[in-house]
């Protein structure tokens, strides 16, 4: 039976990095799911590869057939963004093990859903000082930098990753972001031994 590998830490922690990195590592061995969102497309994101974007209609047409797994909405700078993780068919455990990306929120809907002995989280830590210096060198990439929404995110994310919530829920194990290439050595030694 299979799992699911679950990366999740504060924003600008390096979990896209990461994520990207053990799948060119453990190509074949894991595979992908990708997730929902009803915030518009950034630049260089590709429906799809990163999420599904869609309308909050279409949103709410999932939830009514049932499918949506777990939600979550942020209320924005631009107004409410949702992300949510459907059950579409893309996660089959009798079949294969699986690498998603999210938050501590979404992770206790998928472990809700699919149980605790199915999900493994990969806590990623890293200092606030590298986070927030990262998370503005990707705004300004941007056509129109959202630095409200970063600031935003950066500190909301001081209560939703509070060491209370993490211990609620069975967050154990870290992965300290520091050297790059160890962090990644230590999550491919956890989940392939």
């Amino acid at each position: 039976m299979g799992k699911i590998y679950y990366i999740m830490g504060k924003s600008s922690s390096g979990k896209d990095t990461i994520y990207k990195k053990l799948m060119e590592r453990m190509r074949g061995k894991l595979k992908t799911v990708t997730g929902y969102t009803t915030r518009p497309m950034r630049e260089g994101e590709t429906d799809g590869v990163e999420y599904f974007f869609v309308t909050r209609e279409k949103y709410r047409e999932m939830k009514s057939q049932g499918i949506v797994i777990e939600s979550r909405d942020y209320n924005t700078v631009y107004g409410v963004w949702t992300y949510f993780t459907a059950d579409d068919g893309q996660i089959e455990l009798e079949k294969s093990d699986y690498l998603l990306i999210g938050t501590l929120e979404s992770y206790k809907g998928l472990r809700d859903y699919y149980g605790k002995e199915k999900i493994i989280p990969l806590y990623i830590e890293a200092d606030d000082g590298d986070r927030l210096l990262r998370a503005i060198k990707r705004e300004k990439k941007q056509e129109a930098p959202g630095y409200e929404e970063m600031c935003r995110r950066f500190l909301a994310d001081q209560q939703d990753f509070c060491e209370e919530r993490l211990t609620e829920c069975g967050i154990v194990r870290r992965y300290k972001n520091i050297d790059l290439e160890k962090c990644i050595e230590e999550i491919c030694s956890d989940i392939y031994g």
